[in-house]
């Protein structure tokens, strides 16, 4: 089968590799559709630790076209996306419930082969089944949407309350709705560019503000006076860190989502916390959120669409993966049956 390898940084190639084989426990899905994070940005630059060579792609939705000897609860033939976070479940921090700081985490896309590929092998337990009918680039979603409702689970939004969230890329989309579904009453999200902040307006948002100048935070106040009860981190920079620190209220809760690049330092003093009471939380992957995520996504409850701004074809993932973010883009999406590169989809086709 084919399938887009990174090798070391910045060295990722399409290539022939052999078609893996179930184990009695495992889904050999054929992958229809998997989306382009920026971790996988991350990781091509060498600024996140994977296992080399390794095929990329943690979100990921797909038939099952074979299934292991013990496999009870999946059938060839259904449509599933895989939760790529594999726990030991052994380890003190999985016997405690909390899979995601599992000492012996190993990822799917990034420590074990993933989803830029024409298949991938998923086990039993990390699998969602979806419907039928359901678009597998929306199943795509389950992996970040997962992630996105642990981080509101941490953030215990009050009812009604304020939020600001950082950054306006697909992770940050994805927080607004979620937010507003866990019962905020303002929502607001700066962000760079101003497609991001129309279609932030679209889904919601109360207002939506050019981050990046020096006023900025003179308008989020103007907002959200007094700050916000409830900060998302979402641009994964250090300037976005101290930022959303200093724009939380008096009591407030600062949630790290963004990936900030593992070398970066930020400065952060403990007498503004302490005298502030400030709550500075992150969250970290998607603990036992996965189903839920397959739920809402089963349900319609998220504008996907309005998220996917390109389609790609397994030949083109390299190349996307290794540059920075057009703009305007949210979420490229490989898919099954891609146009040529550089065409667009026609969004109304159907799946078979």
């Amino acid at each position: 089968m084919r399938a887009a390898r990174l090798h070391a940084p910045g060295q990722m190639v399409v290539e022939e590799v052999a078609r893996p084989v179930p184990g009695a426990r495992d889904l050999l899905v054929r992958v229809e559709a998997c989306g382009i994070c920026g971790s996988d940005r991350h990781m091509f630059r060498g600024e996140y630790p994977t296992a080399k060579p390794v095929t990329l792609g943690h979100e990921f939705c797909g038939r099952v076209e074979a299934v292991g000897a013990e496999v009870a609860g999946v059938r060839v033939g259904d449509r599933v996306s895989g939760d790529p976070n594999i726990a030991c479940g052994v380890c003190e921090a999985c016997r405690a419930g909390r899979p995601n700081l599992c000492v012996a985490l190993s990822p799917i896309g990034v420590m074990r082969d993933g989803g830029f590929a024409e298949y991938v092998l998923v086990p039993e337990g990390q699998a969602a089944v979806l419907p039928a009918g359901l678009d597998p680039r929306h199943g795509a979603f389950c992996e970040p949407v997962s992630c996105c409702l642990h981080a509101i689970d941490v953030a215990r939004i009050p009812p009604g309350g304020s939020v600001l969230i950082l950054g306006g890329g697909v992770i940050g989309l994805l927080m607004l709705e979620l937010a507003r579904q866990a019962g905020a009453g303002s929502v607001v999200v700066a962000t760079r560019q101003a497609p991001r902040r129309e279609l932030a307006l679209a889904l919601g948002a109360s207002h939506a503000i050019e981050a990046g100048r020096g006023h900025t935070d003179t308008e989020i106040l103007a907002a959200l006076p007094g700050g916000a009860d409830v900060v998302f981190e979402c641009a994964g920079v250090p300037e976005t860190v101290t930022q959303a620190i200093r724009l939380a209220r008096r009591g407030g809760t600062v949630v790290l989502f963004g990936v900030v690049p593992q070398d970066d330092r930020v400065q952060i003093s403990p007498f503004e916390l302490l005298t502030r009471e400030l709550r500075l939380e992150s969250a970290w992957l998607n603990p036992r959120t996965h189903q839920r995520a397959a739920a809402l996504i089963s349900a319609g409850a998220l504008s996907l669409d309005r998220l996917i701004t390109r389609t790609i074809g397994l030949e083109d993932v390299p190349g996307v993966i290794g540059a920075a973010p057009a703009m305007g883009e949210i979420k490229v999406m490989m898919t099954r049956e891609a146009p040529a590169s550089g065409e667009s989809r026609d969004e109304n086709r159907a799946f078979p």
